[in-house]
């Protein structure tokens, strides 16, 4: 497995977004735009970024100074207890609650109360995990 966020890593996990309808499709039906910022906390920029369009990813690589919709930091040991196993809705919130997810771009509370953006936000962990 490539490193965790670096370029390689991220065109494999855009592969795996684009091969899975309940991440790819789900966000289509909704017309979902953004680009995704993935890191370790206490970094100053993210690792890697996903950009996608219309519910596909359409680019992904090494962060390059990309204004970003989102940017999702955790601890290189909690991305990989994810990645391995992945969260549901509980463990998430819990891990957002107590600082162990941090989005320093995006607003995860409007994000999460949303079934149609929370439950492809979940599925992207198992994502991660084929990548």
């Amino acid at each position: 497995m490539a490193d965790l966020f670096f370029d390689e890593w991220m065109k494999s996990f855009m592969e795996q977004w684009n091969a899975e309808p309940e991440l790819s499709d789900a966000l289509a039906q909704i017309g979902f735009n953004s680009v995704i910022g993935y890191g370790f906390d206490g970094e100053d920029q993210p690792r890697g970024v996903i950009a996608v369009e219309n519910g596909k990813a359409t680019s992904a690589g090494a962060f390059n100074g990309e204004e970003l919709n989102w940017d999702i930091r955790c601890s290189d040991a909690q991305w990989q207890k994810w990645i391995s196993k992945p969260p549901g809705m509980m463990g998430l919130g819990m891990a957002f609650t107590s600082g162990k997810m941090k989005f320093k771009v995006g607003d995860y509370g409007a994000m999460i109360k949303d079934p149609r953006m929370a439950g492809p936000f979940i599925k992207s962990f198992t994502v991660m995990g084929r990548s």
